[in-house]
């Protein structure tokens, strides 16, 4: 198991020596690592991750599946570099700003997640798969952590808030994403497939009585459509998770 563990490891296109871009000489014009990946971000929006392939991405660049093999080795690092360039898309507040409370960054930061997880639906199981250490990456979670250091927890308290918060927008927003990508299939808005999946939840006897005690919750919880349910749920519980962490610094 250990052996199999640093085998993976090593296989990391950001670890030392795999950052090439092109194994130099006679590599195929018109092609570079930055426009592979692009394409490939662009594929697996479109199709999703299990339709994905080299040969496919190939076919979309117009040349053979040999030529991308001069850019990477694996299908893995590919998707490592796909999975790193999205998160360059994300717009990182500064945490040594003057007059910017942790708390409205730490806010951006969930927001900003959960957009990008819903954006790109892969990138949820690719974030769990791999090593997120490229640049982007990095960038994202060290500026996590400047943030949550400014809250007052004490040190060995900081992976703990981190995990609070980011944990639960990684839930949030794969959920969110996985439902978007249900209604998309069926051909339905997402109001429709909500109003759809309850009726149908509604029919179930098992369920029916479920249903039933949760109408005042679902009736208070408010919102003309899902963007807006889903929006106040958000919003509401990371207010929860920012409340909780000043509870625990006010705690010592």
């Amino acid at each position: 198991m250990v052996k199999a563990a640093k085998e993976a490891t090593r296989t990391s296109v950001w670890l030392e020596g795999k950052t090439r871009r092109g194994r130099g000489g006679g590599q195929p014009s018109g092609l570079d690592r930055e426009r592979i990946t692009e394409v490939t971000v662009r594929l697996l929006d479109a199709e999703g991750l299990d339709k994905f392939s080299m040969r496919r991405l190939a076919a979309e660049l117009n040349v053979t599946a040999m030529s991308v093999y001069w850019y990477v080795d694996t299908k893995d690092e590919l998707l490592e570099l796909a999975l790193d360039a999205v998160y360059g898309g994300l717009e990182l507040p500064d945490p040594q700003a003057e007059g910017e409370a942790w708390r409205e960054q730490l806010r951006a930061l969930a927001t900003a997640y959960r957009s990008l997880l819903v954006r790109h639906r892969w990138l949820s199981p690719l974030a769990g798969r791999f090593l997120n250490i490229g640049p982007n990456s990095l960038a994202f979670s060290r500026t996590i952590q400047q943030v949550i250091r400014r809250t007052g927890l004490p040190a060995h308290r900081i992976t703990s808030a981190i995990s609070a918060v980011f944990q639960f927008v990684y839930g949030y927003g794969t959920i969110e994403g996985h439902f978007f990508g249900r209604a998309a299939d069926t051909g339905m808005t997402p109001d429709e497939y909500f109003q759809h999946a309850m009726t149908t939840v509604t029919e179930a006897p098992q369920a029916a009585e479920v249903v039933e005690e949760s109408k005042d919750i679902m009736a208070a919880r408010g919102g003309d459509t899902v963007a807006e349910m889903l929006d106040r749920d958000f919003t509401y519980a990371l207010d929860l998770l920012v409340a909780g962490i000043e509870a625990m610094v006010e705690r010592g």
